[in-house]
């Protein structure tokens, strides 16, 4: 243990001196990941809100054909602004984001509301523009509940009830907590939280396996009096130590961040006190020994920091893909799927920022396939430097 220990404090202190290897575990992942996170929610809360308090303006061709309908839409609070554009000029000022609908009314509008025919109603939008989503689903939303309100009358004027037609009277009980909604801005949290993790360690597992053998320091260090088990496992420990540094710096950074994202104007509230960031803290660590062990491994094959950089660039995106589809697809815990790691990191942390209890035995489940894929790469690593080839 003093000899494991001896490398683990060699290698910390010479990748302390290392800028690089500084800059990226403690800057490039712990600062910048959740400055650009809260400010790109900050902004889409901002939208969000401008959306719903500023008076929707609706550009509109043939206002006049429809005199009814825009004293509607006036009286909801929207602002006509008649335009004389043709509907090929409007279609093309929507598509190159000059406005961002128009509502075309067509001549034959009122002589098809006389007839009782359905009226016809044109409304430019781009779906493509997410700018103007908040603008075009109020619209829509207006000139629907007007084509109600319509239908109504048109039954009341023939003596039928209106619930007539409305036999099922849906209400939506919505039973989320603010912090369970503020998941579908913060599901991606984790995503930052373990990528920023690695990030901590991946100068470091490179620059103690390929850049020693590149350097030629590596046949010295084997000549020293320990093992080589106990030397890779300093260095191994040593990239843990640099990951769990890089991810608590990341969590407590994500805490403060959230401060200043104005999630409570949108009927969400962070759960991101220092407990929970320490329990998000228990929880993801369990992920560090193995991919400080899986870091190793590649790293191991190769021969130069450049080569090392490229494998892992790719590897590491193995347990990353895992959170994103669950973020996709919404995917809610399970047993099984706390034998996946990575998986079962964000399905518990994600939990815990719900205000969920965590389930023992998912947990339990989670940490024995985690520590254990963990350890068996430890092992690999280890065993990968008992060869003589490794100095080739």
């Amino acid at each position: 243990m003093s000899a494991i220990g001896t490398v683990f404090v060699k290698e910390v202190l010479e990748n302390l001196r290392d800028r690089r290897v500084v800059f990226s575990a403690f800057f490039f992942g712990v600062l910048l990941a959740p400055a650009i996170f809260a400010l790109t929610t900050t902004l889409a809360s901002n939208r969000a809100v401008r959306d719903q308090e500023q008076p929707l303006k609706l550009p509109v061709i043939g206002a006049e054909q429809a005199p009814n309908l825009m004293r509607f839409l006036a009286e909801q609070g929207a602002q006509i602004e008649p335009v004389t554009s043709t509907a090929d000029e409007a279609t093309a000022q929507v598509r190159n984001g000059e406005r961002e609908l128009v509502l075309i009314v067509p001549e034959r509008y009122a002589e098809q509301l006389r007839q009782g025919e359905p009226a016809r109603l044109d409304l430019v939008v781009d779906t493509s523009n997410t700018r103007a989503s908040g603008t075009t689903e109020r619209a829509r939303r207006l000139l629907e509940a007007y084509g109600h309100q319509l239908a109504m009358l048109r039954l009341l004027a023939r003596g039928v009830s209106p619930s007539v037609v409305d036999p099922v009277d849906v209400r939506a009980v919505d039973v989320a907590t603010p912090a369970g909604r503020s998941l579908i801005i913060l599901g991606m949290m984790t995503y930052f939280c373990l990528m920023s993790m690695l990030v901590g360690g991946f100068y470091l597992a490179i620059d103690t396996t390929a850049g020693e053998r590149e350097r030629g320091s590596l046949e010295p260090l084997l000549s020293l009096p320990v093992t080589r088990s106990q030397l890779i496992i300093g260095k191994i420990l040593a990239t843990c130590a640099f990951m769990a540094i890089s991810l608590l710096l990341t969590l407590a950074a994500f805490s403060v961040a959230l401060k200043f994202v104005p999630l409570e104007v949108l009927g969400m509230s962070a759960n991101f006190g220092p407990r929970v960031v320490l329990a998000i803290f228990g929880v993801m660590v369990l992920f560090v020994p193995l991919g400080a062990g899986l870091m190793t491994v590649v790293a191991s094959f190769t021969r130069s920091n450049r080569e090392a950089q490229t494998w892992l660039s790719v590897v590491l995106m193995i347990p990353l893909v895992p959170i994103m589809f669950a973020v996709v697809s919404g995917t809610r815990a399970s047993t099984a799927l706390m034998t996946v790691p990575s998986l079962s990191q964000h399905l518990l942390a994600t939990a815990l920022m719900r205000g969920d209890a965590v389930d023992p035995v998912h947990l339990a489940v989670s940490a024995a396939t985690t520590l254990g894929v963990g350890l068996l790469l430890i092992a690999l690593a280890a065993r990968l430097y008992r060869r003589e080839s490794i100095l080739g």
